[in-house]
C-alpha cells in the first residue's frame, strides 16, 4: 500500500482499500513534523524496493512495514513510524494490518500524486524523469495511465489539411509567405478543426469562428509572438492555439492538464496577455507599446475585443489614455452585434444598449456597401493617401488662425461623410466621429470575413505605423458573423456562443424514465430563478439585473416572466451594474442583482463605496461560487467570502442544496435594512431534498445543527456546498469509533456565535469547512472564538481547524478531481479530523476488517 502526503500532512487521494487507509492513518499521526521530508512512502514487501528506486535520496523517506503487519502495539515508537500516540491497533496480534495488493498498482498510483506534491513543494526535478517530458507526452502517458487517450479525432467528418500541416512542421513563419487565397483555404481547415476538437471537448464555439479569418490574417501580416496579440476576454482563442503550436493539444481543450479555453500566458508565448474576464485587451496593449517604446524597441501591439467586451468601462478609460498618449498601436473592434449573451433573448429584439445600436450589424442582403467600405478602408490606409494627408497637413499649417482650424478637421469630417452616407447596408455611420474625438485614426467597417481587405488593411496600418506616416493608435471597426463557416451556428439563437460535447451529433430520442425513477435534478441557476419569480410575483417592487449574462445568471427567466420593465441587462459593465443597483434601492424598488462570484470583483469598489458605506438593501446573487470545472481559475469564485466578509452593513449567506436556495431567496428578498448577498456553487442540486412548498424565512445569523454527535469528540462546521461531504465523512467516522456533530452555519455575517460558542464548549475538535480561501467563513469563526476567549488556556483544550481552498490558483478540469486537488472532499475531512484528533490525545480505533 502507498500513501503520498500533502503540503499540510494529509494524505493525498489515491486508490485505496479501508486496509491501506489505515497504513495512511498511521503514517499520518507518526510522522515526525521535524523531519525534512517532501514525500513520504509506505510500503509493504517488495513495494519498498519500488519505493526507494521512486523516492531518491534527500527526496523522501520509506518505511517497509514487511514483517509489522500483524499488529502495531509495540512499534508506536518505531523509527520506521515515528511514534503513533493515540492509535489504537485492529484486533489480536496475528491478524492482517495491511493489505497485500500488487505493490508495483499501488506506487503506480501514487505517482501522479507524488509529482504533484512535489512540484507544490517547489522539490527539483531531475532531467529524465516522468514531469521532465513534453507537456503533450505526458498528458498523453498520464491518460493512458487512467485508461483513456487523447483523441485524434473527433465527430466531424475527416479532412485534408495540408496548410496545417505544413505550419505544423515548418512554424507559423510558414504563413507569412502565403498567398491570399492560399490563407482563404488555410482559414477553413482552421475552422474544421476548431469544430472538431470541439465536438471532443465542448465549450466556447461560435466567437471562435467568427474570428478566424481574422486569426488568420493578423499571423500573417504581424511577426507574433515579437509583435502582441491581446484577446479580449479570449473565449475566441481557438484557432489563435491551433495556429500557434498546439494543435497536436487541441482536442484536450478544458481538461485537467490541457489547454485552457482562454489565452494563458504560462502556455504559449503567443498568448502574450492572459484574459477570460472582459475588458481588458486595449489597456494590455497600450501598455506593451509603451514597454517597447521606453526600451526602444521595435513591433506592434494589437488589441482584439468584441462590441460587448467594448460596453466596459475599462475599455473607455484605456482608449482615453491612449489617444492623450498617441500611443502608436491597434485596437480592432470585432463587431458580430452579440452584446449580450444571448443577443436576443425572450422580449428583448436588440443588442443591449446604445452602443450597440450606433455600430449597427451589418444585413447579409446589404453586403455591397461593406465591400465600398473595404475599399475605402484600403485606400486611407495606403502610403499614397497618408502622403497627401501630410502635405494637406503642412499647407493648411500656413493660413491664418480660423481657416488652419477649419482645413485640419475638413479630412475628419469628409472621411466621416464619406462613411456615413452613400452606402446603405455597410454598417457604417457617424460612429467614426466617437473614436476620432478619443485621438484614434478610426478605420472600417470592413468585412471581417474578406481575406484580401483584411490582409491589405492590415499590411498597411502596420506599414504607416513603422514608417511614421500615423502617429497615433488606429481603430479598426470589422463587422463579422459568429459561428461563421458552419450553418447551425450561423441559424442558432445564441449563435452557438458554447456547446456540450457531439454538439453535431443527432440526438438520441428522448425515452420515458423508467418506472419509481426520481426526477432529474435540475441546475441550482434554475432553481434561484424560478424563486426569483415567484418572489416577483408576491412583490411588484422586485427588480433584477444582470452584466450581459441573462442565461447564465437565470435573469433570463425572470424576464421571460416580468419583461424588460423589470429586467434590467447592462452589458458587460459590472461597476455600473453595482451602482445602478445602488441607485434603484434609493429609489424605493428591490433590486436583485445577479452577478458570477468571479465578476463581482470588478465593482469592488462599488460594492463597498456606493451600498455597504450607504447601508442600501441591494441583493447580491453570487452564482459560480466556488470552483467551476472546465471554465477554470478565471472563473472561479473563490474569494467572495474573504472581500465582503471585511465590509461593514453586509450580509452573507451560503445556500447548502436546493431548498436553502429557494429559502435563503425568500429571505433576502425579505431584508429591507441592509445590502445581503447569497452565493451558491455551479452545478445542479442533489433532487432528494424536500423543496418547501412556502419559503421560509431564515433569520439572520441564525445556523443549524444536522446531525447531533453523541461523544462530545468532534463537531464539523460547515458553509456553503461542502455540507453534503461532511455528512458523509461523519458516517465514515462512525467506523472508526468517532460520532461526529455536523452543523450547519447558514450565515457567515452576522455569524451565530451561540451555536459557535455550544461547539467549542462540547468538542474537543472543531473543524470549519468553505470553498473559499483564506479570510473567509473560518476567519469569522476564529475571530468570534478569541474573542470569546475559547483560546485562553482557561477551560478545557480545544483543536481548531479550517478546510479552505489552498493558496493556488486551480486550474480547469472536472469539478469533482478539483475538489480532490483542494482536498474538501469527505476522504479529506476524514483524515484532517483523525489527525486532529490525535493531537488532543483522542484514541481512535481502526474499524476490523471481516
Amino acid at each position: 500500500s502507498s500513501a503520498a502526503f500533502g503540503s499540510r500532512g494529509e494524505p493525498l487521494q489515491l486508490p485505496r482499500s479501508p486496509a491501506s487507509l489505515r497504513a495512511e492513518f498511521s503514517m499520518t499521526l507518526g510522522r515526525r513534523s521535524e523531519l525534512p521530508l517532501s514525500v513520504s512512502v509506505l510500503a509493504c514487501g517488495a513495494g519498498s524496493q519500488l519505493a526507494a528506486a521512486f523516492v531518491q535520496p534527500g527526496e523522501g523517506a520509506v518505511s517497509n512495514l514487511r514483517g509489522k503487519s500483524a499488529t502495531l502495539e509495540g512499534h508506536s515508537r518505531s523509527p520506521s513510524l515515528g511514534g503513533a500516540p493515540g492509535f489504537e491497533a485492529p484486533g489480536a496480534s496475528g491478524g492482517t494490518g495491511f493489505s497485500r495488493a500488487p505493490a508495483a498498482l499501488a506506487i503506480a498510483a501514487a505517482v501522479p500524486a507524488v509529482l504533484r506534491l512535489r512540484r507544490r513543494r517547489g522539490v527539483a526535478l531531475r532531467q529524465g524523469r516522468t514531469d521532465a517530458k513534453p507537456a503533450g507526452e505526458k498528458l498523453r502517458e498520464l491518460n493512458a495511465a487512467g485508461g483513456g487517450e487523447v483523441p485524434k479525432r473527433g465527430h466531424f467528418p475527416p479532412r485534408q489539411t495540408p496548410l496545417l500541416d505544413m505550419i505544423d512542421k515548418d512554424g507559423i513563419t510558414a504563413m507569412r509567405s502565403m498567398t491570399v487565397e492560399q490563407l482563404k483555404d488555410l482559414s477553413q481547415e482552421v475552422t474544421w478543426q476548431v469544430l472538431d476538437a470541439v465536438s471532443v471537448t465542448g465549450g466556447h464555439l461560435g466567437a471562435g469562428l467568427g474570428v478566424t479569418d481574422l486569426t488568420v490574417a493578423l499571423h500573417h501580416v504581424f511577426n507574433t509572438p515579437s509583435d502582441e496579440i491581446c484577446w479580449d476576454v479570449a473565449h475566441q482563442c481557438q484557432p489563435h492555439k491551433v495556429l500557434t503550436g498546439r494543435r497536436d493539444r487541441i482536442y484536450t481543450l478544458r481538461q485537467a492538464g490541457g489547454l485552457s479555453g482562454f489565452a494563458k500566458r504560462s502556455e504559449s508565448p503567443f498568448d502574450s496577455f492572459g484574459a477570460g474576464h472582459s475588458s481588458t485587451s486595449i489597456s494590455a496593449a497600450v501598455g506593451f507599446a509603451e514597454a517597447r517604446k521606453a526600451l526602444g524597441k521595435a513591433g506592434h501591439s494589437v488589441a482584439v475585443i468584441g462590441d460587448g467586451a467594448i460596453t466596459g468601462g475599462m475599455a473607455w478609460e484605456a482608449m482615453n489614455h491612449a489617444g492623450g498618449l498617441q500611443t502608436k498601436m491597434l485596437v480592432i473592434l470585432n463587431d458580430n452585434g452579440q452584446v449580450s449573451l444571448p443577443t436576443f433573448y425572450n422580449k428583448v429584439g436588440t443588442p443591449v444598449g446604445a452602443l450597440s445600436q450606433t455600430l449597427a450589424n451589418t444585413r447579409d442582403e446589404e453586403a455591397t456597401g461593406l465591400n465600398i467600405q473595404g475599399r475605402i478602408a484600403e485606400v486611407e490606409t495606403s502610403t499614397l493617401f497618408q502622403n497627401m494627408r501630410s502635405m494637406a497637413k503642412s499647407a493648411s499649417k500656413t493660413l491664418p488662425g480660423p481657416l488652419s482650424n477649419a482645413a485640419a478637421k475638413l479630412d475628419e469630417y469628409t472621411r466621416d461623410f464619406v462613411k456615413t452616407v452613400p452606402f446603405r447596408g455597410s454598417g457604417s455611420g457617424s460612429k467614426g466621429e466617437l473614436f476620432e474625438q478619443l485621438g484614434f485614426y478610426y478605420v472600417g467597417p470592413i468585412d471581417g470575413h474578406n481575406m484580401g481587405t483584411l490582409v491589405e488593411v492590415l499590411s498597411n496600418i502596420k506599414k504607416q505605423h513603422e514608417e511614421g506616416n500615423l502617429q497615433k493608435p488606429v481603430f479598426l471597426h470589422i463587422k463579422t458573423n459568429k459561428g461563421n463557416g458552419y450553418e447551425p451556428a450561423l441559424k442558432a439563437r445564441d449563435k452557438l456562443h458554447a456547446v456540450n460535447p457531439k454538439f453535431n451529433l443527432p440526438k438520441p430520442a428522448p425515452q420515458a424514465p423508467p418506472a419509481g425513477a426520481k426526477p432529474k435534478p435540475q441546475p441550482l441557476t434554475k432553481i434561484f430563478a424560478e424563486a426569483l419569480v415567484k418572489e416577483g410575483e408576491r412583490d411588484e417592487k422586485i427588480v433584477a439585473i444582470t452584466a450581459a449574462m441573462p442565461g447564465g445568471t437565470g435573469i433570463g427567466i425572470f424576464e421571460n416572466r416580468f419583461g424588460p420593465e423589470r429586467t434590467f441587462d447592462v452589458g458587460i459593465a459590472e461597476q455600473h451594474a453595482v451602482t445602478f443597483a445602488a441607485g434603484l434601492a434609493a429609489g424605493g424598488l428591490r433590486p436583485f442583482c445577479a452577478i458570477y462570484s468571479t465578476f463581482l470583483q470588478r465593482g469592488y469598489d462599488q460594492l463597498v463605496h456606493d451600498v455597504a458605506l450607504q447601508n442600501l438593501p441591494v441583493r447580491f446573487i453570487l452564482d459560480r461560487a466556488g470552483l467551476v470545472g472546465a471554465d477554470g481559475a478565471t472563473h472561479a469564485g473563490c474569494f467572495d467570502l474573504s472581500f465582503m466578509g471585511c465590509i461593514p452593513n453586509m450580509l452573507i449567506c451560503a445556500s447548502a442544496d436546493e431548498a436553502e436556495l429557494v429559502n435563503m431567496v425568500h429571505t433576502l428578498a425579505m431584508i429591507d435594512d441592509h445590502p445581503t448577498a447569497l452565493r451558491y456553487p455551479r452545478g445542479t442540486g442533489y433532487g432528494d431534498v424536500e423543496m418547501p412548498s412556502v419559503p421560509q424565512f431564515l433569520e439572520p445569523g441564525k445556523g443549524r445543527i444536522v446531525r447531533e454527535g453523541q461523544d462530545g469528540t468532534l463537531a464539523l462546521l460547515s458553509v456553503g456546498g461542502r455540507l453534503r461531504e461532511c455528512l458523509k465523512a461523519a458516517e465514515r467516522l462512525e467506523h472508526w469509533g468517532i460520532s461526529a456533530t455536523v452543523a450547519d452555519a447558514r450565515w457567515v455575517k452576522p455569524l451565530d456565535e451561540k451555536l459557535v460558542g455550544e461547539l467549542a464548549k462540547n468538542h474537543r475538535v472543531l473543524i470549519t469547512i468553505e470553498e473559499n480561501s483564506i479570510g473567509g467563513f473560518s476567519a469569522q469563526v476564529q475571530q468570534a472564538m478569541f474573542e470569546g476567549g475559547f483560546f485562553d488556556g482557561v477551560d478545557q483544550q480545544l483543536a481548531l481547524r479550517s478546510m479552505i481552498l489552498p493558496d493556488c490558483l486551480i486550474n480547469h478540469g472536472e469539478q469533482p478531481k478539483q475538489y480532490d486537488e483542494a482536498e474538501l472532499n469527505a476522504t479529506h475531512i476524514v483524515t484532517k479530523a483523525l489527525a486532529t484528533l490525535s493531537r488532543v490525545g483522542v484514541k481512535v480505533r481502526a474499524p476490523v476488517e471481516s
